[in-house]
């Protein structure tokens, strides 16, 4: 493994952060977030024109870059450093995977070209308030912890009477960029009680009837979310085959998402230190900047040691985000959060008023763990996929144990790969 970024990717961190210090200034991304549209759509197309942003990923047969994900990572988190709002995690980490393992040759030659260009923003709508659940992050999908919604609720879909299409009806409570997506990815179940299972279905808002999209205020407005209902929608299977496993390919996604997301969180975190240092470096009190103070100081390196580990197991994440994806997502969230209350406090009064950018940080912060965590529900999760824990003993266990889980002796493979890398500058050739 060679742990240095390569020319590329170093190119791509240039080349994206200099049109973001450009054109994603704080007062921007309050501009954009007030939008119909959530984000700034003319610097959208220019990511997509200038970078190929959102086809970073995508094979060149498709239009795409034909990178891998270690570059879409660095890309998240030159876009997470600006709080950018953009429809880049939902198109191009939860819509276009999807297409491309699950589609149709067909459907795969018409939409994912489009994305890649720029021209096409999808999303995925998941009954249920939990992504996470969904994605396989907190829980296991497969084994019952999430649905698609259930049998009753959610979201559900039947076909056509002509047998040529479905109807799908339901809601869903929490879709990123759901109001301005022009592609929409519904998991919905179908087949009653004998035969119920999840399938995936594209759904396009500006041509389908009965698609009504709410904007919902949320706590980070840079991530913006909306409430979709669909009353009886026409809808079109996404791929060819009723019977495939849609839970397991979602679960088999949710490494990857989090590897960017923690990526983002990274970005944001390193970006929330930088601005506190140079706010204490020129903060004066009792005659001295309040840096050189030995109590900041401390602080100051704490945070910086805590942000380079994340930023460490973000890009391990991105090598291997089997291995550590929800590990890596856990302990970016928790160094964001900490990081950003910890700028608010040292910016001082300034740093609760909306004219300036710390708060936002900090609304990141707790916004991503709403969404995407808890961290503790996450780190679980890791550990019982890394076989880090036994089942729990029984009340009447031979060793007196009632509850709890008893650690495995000498832990596993899967627990031992997926320890994070140092916490030095790291990437993945």
């Amino acid at each position: 493994m060679d742990a240095a970024f390569t020319p590329e990717q170093d190119e791509i961190r240039r080349t994206l952060r200099a049109l973001l210090t450009e054109r994603a200034g704080s007062d921007d991304v309050r501009s954009a977030v007030g939008t119909a549209d959530g984000y700034d759509a003319a610097l959208w197309r220019r990511l997509a024109r200038d970078i190929g942003l959102p086809g970073l990923a995508l094979p060149e047969e498709y239009g795409g870059v034909g990178c891998g994900l270690t570059e879409l990572a660095v890309a998240c988190e030159e876009t997470g450093r600006a709080l950018l709002p953009s429809p880049l995690i939902a198109t191009a980490a939860l819509a276009a995977p999807l297409i491309a393992a699950l589609g149709t040759d067909t459907q795969r030659g018409a939409l994912l070209p489009r994305i890649a260009a720029g021209g096409l923003t999808a999303t995925l709508a998941v009954p249920g308030p939990s992504l996470a659940t969904a994605l396989g992050l907190t829980a296991d999908p497969t084994g019952g912890a999430w649905a698609g919604g259930g049998r009753a609720g959610g979201i559900q879909a039947r076909p056509d009477a002509d047998g040529e299409g479905w109807r799908l009806y339901g809601e869903a409570v929490q879709v990123l960029d759901g109001h301005s997506a022009e592609l929409l990815l519904v998991a919905a179940h179908t087949g009653g009680f004998p035969r119920s299972r999840t399938l995936l279905f594209l759904v396009r808002p500006d041509a389908a009837a009965g698609v009504v999209r709410t904007r919902r205020t949320s706590l980070d407005e840079t991530r913006p979310l909306a409430r979709v209902e669909l009353r009886d929608t026409g809808a079109e299977l996404l791929g060819a085959d009723v019977g495939a496993d849609v839970t397991g390919a979602l679960a088999s996604m949710g490494p990857p998402v989090a590897a960017l997301l923690a990526a983002e969180a990274v970005g944001a975190a390193a970006s929330a230190l930088e601005r506190t240092v140079r706010h204490v470096g020129t903060r004066e009190q009792f005659g001295r900047a309040i840096g050189s103070f030995q109590a900041v100081k401390h602080r100051l390196a704490d945070l910086y040691v805590r942000v380079q580990a994340a930023r460490s197991a973000a890009y391990y994440a991105a090598w291997d985000p089997a291995a550590a994806g929800g590990i890596a997502l856990a302990q970016a969230l928790e160094a964001l959060r900490i990081t950003a209350a910890e700028a608010v406090q040292l910016h001082g009064g300034i740093g609760f008023t909306w004219e300036h950018e710390a708060h936002l940080y900090f609304k990141r912060a707790a916004a991503g763990e709403l969404l995407f965590g808890p961290v503790h529900r996450l780190r679980d999760h890791a550990a019982q996929l890394a076989g880090l824990f036994a089942p729990p003993e029984g009340p009447g266990s031979p060793d007196g144990r009632s509850s709890g889980s008893r650690p495995v002796e000498g832990g596993s493979a899967g627990a031992r790969r997926s320890a994070p890398a140092s916490a030095g500058r790291v990437a993945v050739r």
